[in-house]
């Protein structure tokens, strides 16, 4: 069952973002199913928090998708050439995202390790946000699809993670946002082989 709007639409992007470890994100592009379940994930808030893309009410071509409703996919390039997939939560004009890092690849393995030009299924498939989005087929092109559409969306399978199992550290590649890339905003299922590297 994908994940209701109400899930979205909470003010606190933190929970949201421990909350989707475990759930389920899937693709139907090309033709074609493929995901798996969420391992590692971040989350930034607009208001607070100066590793945002939004941070002091940021509004930009890029960024005004973040303004609107939760419940829509956020796709930025990185370093121009990264789709990196965000997930916007909040109400419009909140600007709070949760960037999905990783996924346990469970579902259309053939497709994905073709569209990553690999020859079997490794680690490397899926750990870590540039190649997960490559791997399930999303690009710019996919910014601002509401994930109760048929082409990207999230479900619960019903995992249910103990606190104990749930690792938070602080996120990946922000030394810009001085002492908030110290934040531990950066969550992983503890031991999981397809999370990216701890760094």
């Amino acid at each position: 069952m994908k994940l209701p709007l109400c899930f979205y639409e909470r003010p606190n992007v933190v929970q949201i973002s421990r909350e989707l470890l475990g759930k389920y994100l899937f693709t139907h592009l090309d033709g074609v199913q493929c995901g798996g379940a969420i391992v590692e994930t971040e989350a930034y808030a607009g208001r607070v928090d100066k590793a945002c893309h939004a941070h002091l009410n940021r509004r930009t071509r890029r960024t005004e998708v973040m303004f609107g409703p939760g419940g829509r996919a956020y796709v930025y390039l990185c370093y121009g050439v990264h789709a990196l997939f965000n997930i916007v939560t909040n109400e419009p004009g909140e600007a709070d995202a949760v960037l999905v890092r990783a996924i346990e690849p469970t579902l259309g393995l053939e497709a994905m390790c073709a569209r990553r030009q690999m020859a079997k299924v490794a680690y490397r498939l899926t750990a870590g946000p540039g190649v997960m989005s490559q791997a399930l087929g999303i690009g710019t092109q996919h910014n601002q699809t509401d994930l109760q559409s048929d082409l990207i969306w999230i479900e619960d399978r019903g995992m249910v993670l103990g606190p104990e199992e749930i690792v938070a550290s602080p996120r990946i590649g922000i030394d810009y946002a001085q002492e908030d890339a110290l934040l531990p905003w950066r969550f992983r299922i503890r031991d999981n082989p397809w999370c990216s590297p701890a760094r």
